[in-house]
C-alpha cells in the first residue's frame, strides 16, 4: 500500500504508532519511508513525498479496530497526542460509541472503532 505525503518521515512515524508497525530497514530517506507489521501479517505501507497537498476526501481510509468504548477512547487519546485530530464521534443506535472519525497529521481521514 502506498501513501502520498508532504513529510513522509513524520507521517510514517504517526502511522507506526497508530498501527503498531515498525520502520522497514532501508526505506528511511527524506523523500520516502516504509512501515512493516512486526508480526508479518499486515501489508507494508510506503510513504512518498509529493509536491501537491491533499485536496479532497479520501476514497479509502483505515479503520483501527480496538473494540469497546473504553478502548476506543484510550486509543483516540493516544493518537491525539501523536498528532491526530478528532472530527466526530458516531454511535450505533443509542448511546453506545461506535467509532471516532479522525484526521492524521496531514488531514487523511481514518476511524477508531
Amino acid at each position: 500500500m502506498g501513501c502520498d505525503a508532504a513529510d513522509p518521515q513524520r507521517l510514517a512515524a504517526f502511522w507506526a504508532q497508530a498501527l503498531r508497525y515498525v520502520p522497514e530497514p532501508g526505506y528511511d530517506g527524506p523523500d520516502n519511508a516504509s512501515l512493516i507489521d512486526p508480526a508479518g501479517k499486515g501489508p507494508a505501507i510506503s510513504f512518498l513525498r509529493v509536491p501537491e497537498g491533499k485536496t479532497a476526501k479520501n476514497r479509502m481510509h483505515i479503520d483501527i479496530r480496538v473494540g469497546g468504548e473504553h478502548l476506543i477512547r484510550t486509543r483516540v487519546a493516544e493518537l491525539v497526542t501523536a498528532g491526530a485530530t478528532v472530527v466526530r464521534e458516531e454511535s450505533y443506535g443509542g448511546d453506545e460509541l461506535g467509532h471516532v472519525v479522525m484526521l492524521d497529521p496531514e488531514g487523511n481521514e481514518f476511524c477508531v472503532a
